[in-house]
């Protein structure tokens, strides 16, 4: 008898694509009509967020944080245009992936060049802090696939710490998503090591 797949929980991140579905269909069907490709939005993101990653780092903090929320939606815009052309990929995945990271430590960066022309070095170690949890948050599920871990768990997963920094910013409060992004990034990565951790013991691959 075949045994019946076990369904996978679904992740805030899925539950936000399913709500907007009908949001971001329309405008990834205009964006595909007008011949742009996926990879090329993806990139598009990219260089918004690095746009705004000046504004912060010159003390444009709130103008940079609308910048950051008006890119935010290009995340889910590149999958959508590919799942509407029949074409997701591996490849797209990839580089969605990898410049989810550029555009986070590119803010980050904003922020760390913001508090050392400002001469506030505790928030600048913070910055790092905060840019060493966002890092592990998603090397930690990669690597854990790679070695056939789940590790979706997690209080702050990228769309929550894009939650947590783009309103932030936009209010004038950065230091509030320094500290909420410094200690739950980091939380977070640990969450998912104890995830894969109890996996190993329950699949005889450690022991106590």
């Amino acid at each position: 008898m075949e045994e019946t797949a076990k369904k996978e929980p679904m992740t805030f991140t899925d539950l936000l694509r399913l709500r907007f579905k009908g949001a971001l269909d329309p405008v990834g069907r205009f964006l595909n009509r007008l011949g742009l490709m996926p990879n090329v939005v993806t990139l598009m993101g990219l260089i918004g967020n690095m746009v705004g990653a000046y504004l912060l780092a010159i003390g444009q903090i709130s103008w940079g944080g609308v910048v950051i929320l008006l890119m935010g939606p290009i995340d889910a815009l590149d999958g959508t245009m590919a799942r509407l052309r029949g074409q997701p990929s591996r490849f797209g995945a990839f580089v969605d992936s990898v410049t989810d990271r550029y555009s986070e430590l590119v803010i980050l960066l904003g922020l760390l060049i913001y508090y050392l022309r400002g001469g506030q070095d505790v928030y600048a170690a913070l910055v790092y802090l905060a840019a060493a949890g966002s890092v592990l948050v998603s090397y930690v599920k990669a690597r854990a696939e790679a070695l056939n871990f789940e590790a979706k768990v997690g209080l702050l997963t990228r769309v929550e710490r894009y939650l947590v920094t783009a309103p932030c910013l936009i209010f004038n409060i950065p230091h509030v998503a320094v500290i909420v992004l410094a200690v739950l990034a980091n939380f977070t990565a640990i969450q998912r090591i104890l995830a894969v951790r109890k996996q190993a013991y329950q699949q005889g691959a450690i022991h106590h």
